[in-house]
């Protein structure tokens, strides 16, 4: 047997089965995204994006056109009214992007204008645009046009981005996080403003992780396992929690972290672990 066969056997508290090992990547696979009901693509370190069959397993297409390591991955459907098409955003560390269609495997249109490694992709299907983010953040129409973008930000450059309501989005830069607002042009056309309203320096480390949970709530987390639910909304902090790793205080108290909002009181809990 091996070593993926007997996982069950060797993590004895893992509560799933594996049904399926989907072979193909010759290095970490480091993203799924899901492009429709029976098809998922997977990429990685390896600069080869795979789609799978949801449902069997079967490998359906190998995408190729990648130099280096892909470092970011987003489904991007079709606006075409006549027809339902689904295609998919890749970038990778050779700073470029592609676009693929997901049906028939080809490459749509390839940017390679980028001055540095392009770490997230973020598409607002609502506005019709979609955003990179890495030194820079830049906003691309469907056509590949870019639209705008900021001014240099950091060496280090964006890691993650999210959706917010309002026009909005969230950045992670470093321990910063930063909300810029899209602001359509004036003049009629098509093109947008992109414009820095916030920027929140609440973590103490830098920011790994930022996740929508909701249209009101989304949520970041650090390097040092810190974890911070903020309003959509008004970024206001709602409630955060930096205790992660630390069992040997009050091991039998769970922590409580309530959240201001009344009448009615929410709270986060923070649960604790026998470490097995």
């Amino acid at each position: 047997k091996s070593s993926v066969q007997t996982i069950g056997e060797e993590q004895l508290q893992n509560p799933y089965t594996e049904l399926l090992v989907l072979k193909g990547h010759r290095d970490i696979v480091r993203f799924l995204v899901q492009i429709d009901d029976c098809r998922f693509a997977s990429a990685g370190d390896d600069g080869i994006v795979f789609l799978w069959n949801a449902q069997t397993g079967e490998k359906l297409l190998e995408l190729h056109g990648h130099t280096h390591k892909i470092t970011a991955i987003a489904p991007f459907s079709s606006s075409d009214a006549s027809e339902e098409k689904h295609l998919i955003l890749t970038a990778s560390a050779d700073r470029t992007v592609i676009v693929w269609d997901c049906t028939s495997g080809r490459q749509v249109q390839k940017v390679s204008c980028f001055h540095s490694t392009v770490k997230c992709l973020t598409v607002l299907q609502r506005l019709d645009v979609w955003l990179s983010g890495g030194s820079d953040l830049c906003v691309w129409n469907r056509k590949l046009d870019l639209l705008c973008k900021t001014s240099h930000l950091t060496d280090a450059g964006i890691s993650a981005l999210v959706e917010l309501p309002k026009n909005c989005v969230a950045a992670a830069v470093g321990k910063e996080l930063i909300i810029f607002r899209l602001i359509a042009s004036n003049d009629g056309s098509e093109g947008w403003n992109v414009l820095e309203v916030k920027r929140l320096v609440d973590h103490q480390d830098n920011i790994l992780s930022l996740v929508s949970v909701n249209d009101l709530t989304f949520v970041t987390g650090s390097h040092v396992g810190e974890l911070i639910v903020w309003d959509a909304l008004d970024w206001t902090k709602q409630a955060s929690e930096c205790n992660f790793w630390d069992s040997t205080v009050h091991p039998d108290v769970q922590s409580e972290i309530k959240l201001s909002q009344s009448p009615n009181e929410t709270s986060v809990q923070h649960v604790t672990s026998d470490e097995e």
